[in-house]
């Protein structure tokens, strides 16, 4: 008689979902906000995706060889941290500091440390921070092709300044600042598909965002119009969507999840409003990635069958 039991290690439950699929649907996802840069920035925006995508495949193939590691270009993670970078970068960055961010998130922040699953902080986050620092063109507002460019502020700059914001050239697009972060609309487009595909949960971005709702309409004297502006500003929705939840940097638990996206949520506003930079998403994320095993460690899953101790 044949024997049919097999023992083997957990886990034990099949699915179709694969690291490629998961980061397909990401890229699909980022599709939208992807074609709306192109569209409000023009070719400049396009060249800035291309060099970000193909340096970052190219930088994790090389490293590949380079290290006598089977290549790992076929699983689409590489493709997924050059275009959320590129998302993080201005229109008008040179591109070779575009490819060198790329080749940095690469090698240095995932490769060195083992690769996809192994980085302890968002290679894309630790790219744009080390850019920011490195690179003085960051900090330089591209705007959209017909938009008034004459001030040279991005919203945040105006919100910081008490100016007023329009809220529908926020949902729209037609404000200064990086590929990703003008066009809300493209932003929620994508966000939506991927709660649908249950590629992330609603926790991060929900704690993310309504935390620094609450935070800054506190701080703006409940003002609504005001608050709103600080929220559909700079790169809040971009952040909570698709970098904050990035599996292997963001708690694996519904609670902790919370606790992540909320402590986002406050670090991003202190640094908003009291900080050296007008923007505090990339930073909030980056404190938070810094603070996951913790969080995860605070709390844990519960055993099926375990009991407490």
């Amino acid at each position: 008689m044949e024997n049919k039991l097999h023992l083997s290690l957990s886990p034990h439950i099949n699915s179709k979902n694969s690291t490629q699929r998961t980061m397909l649907d990401v890229i699909i996802a980022l599709v939208p906000v992807s074609i709306a840069a192109v569209i409000l920035f023009g070719i400049p925006a396009l060249l800035v995706i291309a060099v970000c995508v193909i340096s970052a495949v190219a930088g994790e193939a090389i490293f590949n060889i380079a290290v006598k590691k089977e290549q790992t270009i076929g699983d689409l993670s590489a493709v997924v941290t050059g275009l959320i970078l590129a998302l993080n970068l201005p229109a008008n960055i040179p591109l070779w500091q575009a490819a060198v961010g790329s080749v940095f998130a690469i090698v240095i922040v995932k490769g060195i440390f083992g690769g996809l699953g192994k980085n302890i902080v968002n290679p894309a986050i630790a790219a744009r921070v080390f850019m920011l620092i490195a690179f003085g063109s960051m900090t330089k507002a591209a705007f959209p092709n017909g938009v008034d460019a004459t001030s040279g502020a991005t919203p945040l700059a105006d919100l910081a300044l008490d100016k007023t914001v329009n809220l529908l050239d926020l949902f729209l697009g037609k404000c200064g600042g990086a590929l990703g972060e003008t066009c809300t609309v493209a932003l929620l487009i994508g966000g939506i598909y991927l709660l649908v595909r249950k590629v992330i949960t609603w926790h991060i971005p929900v704690a993310f965002i309504g935390t620094t709702f609450l935070f800054t309409f506190a701080v703006e004297g409940w003002n609504i119009e005001t608050t709103l502006a600080w929220v559909l500003s700079g790169g809040l929705v971009l952040g909570a969507f698709f970098m904050a939840t990035d599996y292997v940097t963001s708690p694996s638990t519904a609670k902790g999840k919370l606790i992540f996206g909320i402590g986002a949520g406050v670090i991003t506003v202190l640094i908003r409003f009291w900080g050296g930079y007008p923007e505090g998403v990339s930073f909030a994320i980056l404190l938070m990635n810094i603070v996951n095993p913790y969080i995860d460690a605070a709390t844990p899953r519960k055993l099926f069958g375990g009991k407490k101790k």
